[in-house]
This record gives structure tokens, sequence and C-alpha cells, in this order.
């Protein structure tokens, strides 16, 4: 599946915690250098005042990089440029194919008059100005139900079509919310504990009671980072199921060293009570004498998988955060706070999972 345009930058950085060498070929974790205290236990990212339900004033920066306006697609959102490409437009011989296709159509049904114009559609739904999603539509970068849309004048239903641009899945539901939540440490992923310990519904109390929010997979009590949260069960179900191996990037202190045969095992893949795992890509970041950071990446959402692989090695976890999940990146998002997803994040993540 195809996703979004790409500037080639990665919001990740900007984190003096994690060491100071270059996450692999996703971005950086920036700051102090690897030193006298490793890792340290300050939160991945910048300090927050820990108030629940706090948000991040940084989601309100634009990074976008100026561009002509019909290449703006989502072009204010702060994450609008982090997720790589492969998409490819259609041939000028397919956009004739679709014109005949369109014309052809119109001269048997007749012109559509139920549902509002394409390009309206998309403005509503964060795309563009309705201008720019003109020039979007007649560029050959918008489709219907899978149909490509060349020409303007098509209407269509938000309740009921389904809009691509560029490959990316459009979200015309506005009822349907997403959140991404920097989980801090010795926070539960539950909406009540028994035993009285800190959880997610302390950070979402009013977003929970309106919304009747529920989290995609979990992280355990130790570990920190992204956390989807979200109403929309369909997208929620498929982000979790196996099928569609949504990948998930994990930053691990462990002790050190780390030889090279261990590495290359976990690349291999190594057997746990429930079956062989092996990581999709493994980085060490950066070493000191006693402690190692790797950047693991891996699609699988079994239980503690990340630690229960470093411990069959014989390096147990001394610090685990999830940077990312898909396309969905935890930047410099303050630990303890909320942002809402944007369009582009959501169009992306529903392409992952074939909606």
């Amino acid at each position: 599946m195809s996703r979004g345009p790409s500037s080639g930058r990665n919001d990740r950085g900007n984190n003096s915690n994690f060491g100071g060498k270059p996450a692999g070929g996703r971005g950086t974790t920036g700051g102090k250098s690897f030193g006298e205290k490793p890792f340290g236990e300050k939160p991945y990212g910048k300090s927050a005042s820990g108030k629940p339900g706090e948000k991040s004033n940084s989601a309100k920066r634009n990074t976008a990089a100026p561009r002509k306006n019909s290449e703006r697609a989502f072009g204010k959102e702060r994450f609008g440029n982090s997720v790589p490409t492969n998409y490819a437009r259609p041939t000028q011989r397919a956009r004739a194919q679709a014109r005949a296709e369109s014309q052809a159509a119109r001269e048997i049904n007749g012109e559509q008059q139920d549902g509002i114009r394409l390009q309206k559609a998309m403005a509503n739904a964060g795309v563009a100005s309705r201008r720019v999603c003109e020039e979007m539509i007649l560029e050959g970068r918008v489709e219907v139900n899978g149909n490509l849309v060349v020409e303007l004048g098509s209407r269509v239903d938000p309740a009921k079509d389904r809009i691509h641009v560029d490959g990316m899945r459009i979200q015309m539901n506005q009822a349907n919310r997403y959140f991404v939540f920097n989980k801090p440490k010795h926070v539960m992923c539950t909406m009540d504990d028994p035993e009285g310990r800190r959880t997610i519904a302390d950070y979402f109390k009013n977003e929970h009671h309106s919304l009747r929010l529920f989290h995609v997979g979990r992280l355990d009590y130790k570990t920190e980072g992204v956390l989807i949260l979200t109403n929309d069960g369909e997208l929620a179900n498929r982000l979790q199921h196996p099928k569609y191996e949504v990948p998930k990037t994990y930053l691990v202190q462990i002790p050190g060293p780390l030889p090279r045969a261990v590495s290359n095992q976990l690349r291999e893949g190594i057997k746990l009570e429930d079956g062989w795992i092996k990581v999709d890509d493994l980085k060490i970041i950066a070493t000191t004498p006693k402690h190692v950071m790797v950047e693991v990446t891996l699609h699988s959402g079994r239980n503690r998988i990340v630690r229960r692989m470093f411990d069959a090695v014989g390096h147990p976890v001394q610090r685990l955060v999830r940077v990312a999940v898909g396309p969905v990146l935890l930047g410099d998002q303050k630990q303890g706070t909320i942002r809402s997803l944007g369009n582009q994040e959501v169009g992306h993540l529903m392409a992952m999972v074939g909606m």
C-alpha cells in the first residue's frame, strides 16, 4: 500500500537521554553525549509538567517545507512529511483511460446528483484548500472506491465512499478520533487498576468518558513511549492483527558489550516458549563499557516480546522506550502528554492495514 509525500525529514530526534549517535536510517536521537550517566532516568523527549491530560504545545509547530500549491496535501501537519513514499502517480495513458471511462459512464447514467463534490469532501477532510484539491484531481492524484478520478464534477458520499489521495486513505468520519500518548514508566495500560496504580485513564479522563477510547496494543508497566488510542474499532483491530505486520520500533538499553554473534542471533531468530521470533532490524546506536543502546524494529505483538528476546540472549533490558508504531513517531512529544494524530498519519496507518 502506498504512502504519502516525504521530505526525508524525521521528527523523532531532540532527545538528551539515549545518547548522541544517529538512530539508523529513521532519524537521530540527538542530544548529549553517551557519557557518565548513560540513558539516565529523565523522560524520553522534553520534560513535562507531569499533569495528566496535558497536551504538548510543540504539536502547533509547522515544519512542512514550502511547495507548490498542488503539492501541499496536509502541508500544515507537523508530521506531514516524515514518512517515506513509494507512491507512483498514474501515467498519461492511465489518466486518459480514466477520463474516457468517466465520460462513457456519464453518457449512460447521466450526471450524478447525489452527494457532495469531491473537492469539497477533500477540503472538509483537511487535505488542502478546495482550489488545491481541484488541482490534485486534475493531476490524477485522487481515487474514489479504487477508480482514478481526473475530472472535476464528481460527487461522493463521505459516509460510504473511500477516497485516496496519493495512495493514502482520507478519513471522512469526523466522529472517529485518534490520539498518541507518550506513556511514562510505571503507568498501567488499562483504564482501571484494582491496586490503585496510575493508569492511562488518569491522562484521558475527559476523552475516555466522552469518546469511549481503547488502546491499540499494550506497553508493560515499565515500558515507555508511543501508545495509540482511538474509538475507531476497525482500524484498531487491524493494527493489532498479525496479518498486517505493522512495525514497531524501540530503543533498548541493555548491559554491554553486545557481541556480534548475539546481534546476529537476534536477526536470524531465537526460540522462545511460544515459538520462534526474530527482529526485522537491529542497530547499535551507542555504547559504553557497561551499557549498550540498541534500536530494534519488529512487527510481532506478542506479550513483552522485546524483553523476553533480550532475556533469552543474556542481556536483560534495563530501559525500554517505543519510539514508533508504523509511521507514527514519538518525536519530541513530552512524556505524559497527548496529541491528536494528523489526517496524514491516520491515512498512512489505514494504508498499512488495507483500508
